[in-house]
């Protein structure tokens, strides 16, 4: 069942230098803190899905990914390069529709979302143990703590860990010094061609005073250059035709 509010009904959204996207206004700011908080676009929930897809043998409760997310479909791209996105009653796993997923982390302890992070832990942990032959079982918790280490990282770096991020590290997890021999390395994915061109736009134009810098200082290089090779020419005598070099 998709999840319902009749307050959240727009958010905009923007790319970070990280490639990730991040909410920087929404409908219901009384219910939602937007500062870190992120969005996930329709590629990385694709692929999500293509990580999730392995789970199903080992108990993949459906309903729990989809009453995780609260669903957003493109409205439009703005000036500022910043994108418009209405929401959307259509269940995320049916729809046919490229969406963007936004995590319920209204009660970020009880919630949806965070149900489906303790379920695909436990179906990660229980499939790694199948899968491996470990010496002593492998543990919720040995998952959980690497998971922490990872949002401690980031917190020190003066960064929020992406819901992106923070799915796939449980979804790919394997304990170090091990690995998984039908492990296949997926790449996020969508059909769209149309949304996909939309996304590369808002991604051209995110980096516009990176690459103005950029070709200034090449000018500037390319001045000190034409400069050198005059010097050169005009202190470098030229060689008779025939002549052959002093020895």
């Amino acid at each position: 069942m998709p999840n319902t509010s009749t307050k959240l009904t727009w958010c905009k959204a923007r790319i970070g230098e990280d490639m990730n996207w991040w909410i920087k206004e929404i409908s219901d700011p009384i219910h939602w803190e937007i500062d870190g908080l992120g969005i996930i676009d329709p590629r990385q929930f694709q692929h999500i899905l293509d990580l999730l897809e392995p789970l199903n043998e080992y108990g993949l409760q459906t309903d729990l990914v989809a009453d995780a997310f609260y669903s957003f479909g493109i409205d439009e791209i703005q000036d500022d390069k910043s994108v418009l996105l209405k929401r959307v009653q259509d269940n995320i796993l049916d729809s046919e529709d490229p969406l963007f997923a936004l995590p319920d982390v209204l009660d970020e302890d009880k919630g949806p979302y965070a149900d489906l992070l303790d379920h695909i832990t436990k179906l990660r942990i229980k499939m790694l143990n199948d899968l491996i032959d470990f010496a002593q079982k492998l543990t919720v918790e040995e998952l959980e703590e690497e998971i922490r280490e990872s949002q401690n990282g980031d917190f020190l770096e003066g960064r929020a860990t992406h819901y992106f991020t923070e799915l796939t590290t449980i979804l790919e997890y394997v304990p170090e010094g091990f690995e998984l021999d039908d492990d296949e390395e997926t790449t996020p994915k969508s059909e769209d061609e149309e949304l996909v061109k939309d996304l590369e736009d808002v991604d051209a134009g995110t980096d516009t005073e990176e690459k103005i810098v950029a070709d200034e200082t090449m000018k500037w290089d390319e001045e000190e250059e034409d400069e050198e090779q005059q010097y050169e020419e005009h202190t470098t005598p030229p060689e008779t035709e025939g002549e052959e070099p002093a020895k």
